[in-house]
C-alpha cells in the first residue's frame, strides 16, 4: 500500500489505529520517522496540543504534513522503514535503524595465495561470499571447521615466499599446503582452494560423494577398517555442514519469497528476494473473479516471469541480506519464508500452501476480531 498524505488541520480521528511507519514533516529540518503498532493514538499523542508543560515530545507546532504506510508485518515495516530512513537520512540511517551487517565467509580469490576471512563488506573483487551467517560467532567456528578438511593457509597476512620462512604450526601438522615455505607452488595451492569453493558451492557434495563411494568400496572389499576410517570422514564432513545458519549459501545464489498478511482485504504480500536483493512488495490477490478468474498457480507463474533483481550498490545489497537475516533469525518473525537458488527452481507448490495458509490465518483473526 502507497504512502498516505495528511495535511493541516489533521483529522486523526480518520487515521486508522493500526500499525504503520509514520513521517512527520517540520517547517526546517529532518522530518521525524517512527514505526508504531497504533498509528492513530501515536499520532494524537505527538499532534494535538498539550495544555501546560510536558516532557513528551509535542511536534503540535511545527508540522506541517503527515505522511503514513500501513504495514500488516514485521518484515513489511522493517523494509518500509529501511527505505524511508535511507531517503530522508542519508548519512546515518544505518544507525537510526541500528542495522548490524551480517557477517560473511570470504574466499579472497585476488590474492596469489587466496585465504578465507570473515566479513560485513561485500566486495566487487574477485572473492567468493558465504553467508549471510547469524553471527560472528556462527561464522567464525564454521570458518575453522570447514579449514580443517582443506589444507588451506589459515595466516591472514600477504605471504613473502621464502624457503626460510619459519611456517606455522598448521604446517607442521600437515593441515596446509606450507606455501610460505615454497612447499608447493600457486598451482597446486589454487587447486586445494578451488575445491573449498567447490564444496560450499556444491553443498559440501563434491566431498560427500566420493567418500560416500568409497566407504561402499571397501565395505565391498570387506575392507572393515578402512570403510570406518571412510563412515568417520563421512560423518565429520556432515557435522561441518550442519554448522551452517539456514540462510547460509553462496550470496549469488541466496533467493527467497516472504509470505505476509497485507493491508489491502482478499490479499496477501509477497516479498521476493532475488541474489541478495528485496523486490518491491507485491500485493497478490488470493482469490480472483469475474474476467481475472485465473487459476493461483498460473497466475504466480506469470507474476513471476516478470521478476528482475534490481540493481543496486554492493552496500545495498549487504543491507538487504542483512535486513533479511535480523528478520529470519529473530524471535518475532511473522511470515513464511520459501527459499530458492534461482527462480527457475521456485517451489510453486509450497509457495500456494504458504499463501493459502497466511490468507486462512488473516480469515480467522478478521472473524475473531
Amino acid at each position: 500500500m502507497g504512502a498516505t498524505i495528511l495535511d493541516p488541520p489533521f483529522d486523526l480521528d480518520a487515521v486508522p489505529d493500526r500499525p504503520a511507519v509514520f513521517l512527520i514533516h517540520p517547517r526546517e529540518g529532518n522530518p521525524y520517522l517512527a514505526r508504531t503498532a497504533l498509528l492513530r493514538r501515536r499520532l494524537k499523542r505527538l499532534l494535538l496540543p498539550k495544555a501546560g508543560l510536558s516532557r513528551l515530545l509535542n511536534l503540535s507546532e511545527v508540522a506541517t504534513r503527515v505522511e503514513y504506510h500501513l504495514t500488516a508485518s514485521r518484515l513489511g515495516s522493517s523494509l518500509t522503514y529501511y527505505e524511508l530512513a535511507r531517503q530522508h537520512f542519508p548519512d546515518n540511517y544505518p544507525q537510526m535503524i541500528k542495522l548490524r551487517l551480517a557477517p560473511f565467509v570470504k574466499v579472497l580469490l585476488g590474492n596469489a595465495y587466496p585465504r578465507t576471512t570473515i566479513t560485513t563488506r561485500l566486495s566487487v573483487s574477485q572473492a567468493f561470499q558465504y553467508g549471510p551467517f547469524r553471527s560472528r560467532v556462527t561464522a567464525e567456528r564454521f570458518e575453522q571447521e570447514l579449514l580443517d578438511l582443506f589444507q588451506v593457509r589459515r595466516c591472514q597476512d600477504d605471504l613473502k615466499v621464502s624457503t626460510d620462512h619459519p611456517g606455522c604450526i598448521y604446517g607442521e601438522m600437515m593441515r596446509c599446503l606450507r606455501p610460505c615455505q615454497d612447499v608447493v607452488g600457486p598451482e597446486e595451492y589454487r587447486s586445494e582452494v578451488d575445491r573449498l569453493v567447490h564444496f560450499l558451492q556444491t553443498s559440501g557434495q563434491s566431498l560427500l560423494e566420493p567418500v560416500a563411494r568409497a566407504r561402499d568400496r571397501f565395505s565391498e572389499e570387506l575392507d572393515f577398517e578402512q570403510a570406518q576410517r571412510q563412515h568417520q570422514r563421512y560423518h565429520r564432513i556432515e557435522q561441518v555442514l550442519k554448522l551452517r545458519d539456514d540462510l547460509v549459501d553462496d550470496v549469488d545464489r541466496v533467493c527467497g519469497a516472504a509470505v505476509a498478511p497485507s493491508v489491502e482485504p482478499g490479499c496477501v504480500e509477497l516479498l521476493f528476494l532475488l541474489k541478495g536483493v528485496w523486490q518491491t512488495p507485491v500485493e497478490f490477490k488470493v482469490a480472483a473473479t469475474g474476467r481475472d478468474a485465473i487459476p493461483l498457480d498460473r497466475r504466480l507463474r506469470e507474476l513471476v516471469a516478470g521478476l528482475e533483481a534490481p540493481r543496486v550498490t554492493i552496500r545495498e545489497r549487504a543491507e538487504h541480506l542483512s535486513l533479511l537475516s535480523r528478520w529470519y533469525y529473530s524471535s518475532w518473525r511473522d511470515a513464511d519464508w520459501i527459499e530458492f537458488s534461482k527462480l527457475e527452481d521456485l517451489p510453486y507448490r509450497r509457495l500456494v500452501r504458504a499463501i493459502s495458509k497466511t490468507a486462512a490465518a488473516v480469515q480467522t483473526t478478521l472473524f475473531e476480531s
